[in-house]
């Protein structure tokens, strides 16, 4: 029987699943939908769906490194507790394991790929939330390139909360660039360098600096002056290397990384949830609405 775009999308309004997995369960039983339910629900994938409209904001991060390869993900869970589940660690691992091998380009070319077991990345995340009980996202993943004269650092903070990964250059000591990556886990910053903030970027603040210092008083002769000092301070917060190092505040980061003969390449940093906007429960509100049933 001929599987129609239609069938599908009535298979997935009633279930919830993937579009891919809803074709293949009409494919499997012959067009027929209450069988296809079945299908779905017997592979956990209708299960799944339901969960579909939940908040995933927990999770993990994890690094994996494989010589001049390494891959950095973010992996979310609804609940903390879950997010230190064994199932669910063995899960971002298998995860990590399969995009350092097969590097796809983004999270819906990772979904679709097949895994050593036979089943798609969503089928395989898919089934994990049958058994584990919640939404569970791939939310994203980075897979970066080193030459042999570079080190990768990786490093994870809180177990995970937050993950980082540098890629220097000039030196293969990975215990310099772990440095590197856990100041950027502490401060922060939004950029290697400078050259890297935009023009816009810039001239926005220096707007806003030139503004705050006539509205202080001060003579619009020094007000240039003092905006080029404040710019400083700007590039200072969210530039990595005019940053004072952590671990010895009195030089830069890019006088550490100098003095061991490397330059910073580029960085990558996760925090688990951040810009995920979490439901907020009211707890009192929700048992006076039980009660009031």
């Amino acid at each position: 029987m001929a599987i129609t775009a239609q069938m599908v999308k009535e298979l997935r309004e009633k279930t919830g699943a993937g579009m891919m997995d809803c074709k293949k369960a009409l494919t499997e039983t012959n067009g027929d939908m209450e069988k296809a339910i079945d299908w779905l629900r017997e592979k956990g994938m209708a299960k799944a769906a339901k969960k579909a409209d939940r908040i995933a904001a927990e999770g993990t991060t994890l690094i994996e490194v494989d010589e001049n390869t390494a891959v950095i993900l973010e992996v979310n869970s609804e609940t903390d507790f879950v997010a230190k589940n064994e199932g669910f660690k063995t899960l971002v691992k298998e995860l990590a394991d399969h995009l350092l091998k097969h590097k796809p380009a983004t999270v819906e070319e990772a979904l679709q790929q097949k895994m050593d077991n036979g089943a798609t990345v969503e089928e395989h995340i898919n089934a994990a939330i049958a058994k584990i009980g919640e939404k569970i996202t791939l939310r994203r993943f980075a897979v970066v390139e080193k030459g042999d004269n570079a080190a990768f650092g990786a490093y994870l903070h809180m177990g995970g909360r937050i993950a980082v990964l540098t890629v220097l250059e000039g030196t293969t000591n990975s215990d310099v660039a772990k440095d590197v990556a856990m100041h950027i886990a502490a401060i922060n910053p939004k950029y290697v360098s400078r050259d890297e903030v935009s023009a816009d970027e810039i001239a926005r603040e220096r707007e806003v600096l030139k503004q705050q210092a006539l509205n202080e008083g001060k003579p619009e002769n020094i007000v240039e002056k003092m905006v080029e000092g404040r710019l400083g301070k700007f590039f200072e917060d969210i530039c990595l290397l005019e940053q004072s190092f952590v671990k010895n505040p009195d030089v830069k980061v890019r006088q550490f990384v100098e003095s061991n003969g490397a330059t910073v390449k580029s960085f990558i940093r996760y925090e688990v949830g951040e810009g995920i906007e979490k439901r907020q429960d009211n707890f009192a509100e929700e048992v006076m609405s039980q009660v009031r049933k």
